[in-house]
């Protein structure tokens, strides 16, 4: 990915926060008929004494797990909020015009050797993390768990399914919001954001606006 200095996210909170914003991953691999992708809801977990892992399930009937072996080399990115930007939301173009257009967005990639888990445990433990976290995301006032089906439902389902584990051996963030613009040029652009509805967009511009540098 190219990554100019000025766009590179290094922070981890700031990187994780938009894994699990943003949790649909776009798988990439290499599969019996050469690259190929599949979109999968990925769980992001960072022991504090080892490397990233991410977790995900696909059907059985889906043969990405049998076209891949143990060590592969995978990549999945992960895209958060996205949007055009038109130079005449820029101050300084109205000076000088020398601006252009231009697309802001934030995006993730993470590199890995992935590992094909098909057991019941991994499964049950993943599917039911999955759950709750998604549940809550959904504001659901009695959230569903798996315990509110019958229990040989559940044991059918999750033999429908295979698990992967993919141990992340290089993380790629770029948070491209107008960085290389003014000051006054961000917070204009981000406030015509607003007006458009993508706060998301917005407030991660304003985020990299220097408190104390007025509006130069």
């Amino acid at each position: 990915m190219y990554n100019p200095e000025h766009f590179q996210e290094n922070n981890p909170e700031v990187i994780k926060e938009l894994i699990e914003a943003n949790a649909l991953g776009t798988f990439i691999y290499s599969g019996a008929e050469g690259l190929d992708a599949a979109h999968l809801p990925f769980e992001y977990i960072t022991p504090a004494d080892q490397p990233a892992k991410l977790l995900a399930h696909v059907a059985r009937n889906n043969t990405v797990w049998k076209e891949l072996k143990n060590g592969d080399e995978v990549l999945v990115i992960f895209r958060a909020h996205d949007s055009y930007i038109s130079p005449n939301w820029f101050p300084s173009k109205h000076e000088a015009h020398r601006q252009v257009p231009t697309w802001n967005y934030q995006v993730v990639h993470l590199h890995g050797k992935v590992t094909i888990r098909d057991d019941v445990k991994f499964l049950r433990g993943l599917v039911a993390r999955l759950t709750r976290v998604n549940e809550e995301k959904a504001k659901e006032e009695k959230p569903w768990k798996m315990t509110d089906s019958e229990a040989d439902y559940i044991d059918t389902m999750l033999a429908a399914i295979v698990g992967m584990e993919i141990e992340v051996t290089k993380i790629e963030c770029k948070s491209k919001l107008s960085q290389n613009k003014e000051n006054r040029d961000r917070q204009s652009a981000a406030h015509e954001l607003r007006l458009r509805g993508n706060d998301a967009t917005a407030d991660a511009m304003e985020n990299t606006v220097k408190p104390d540098a007025g509006g130069n």
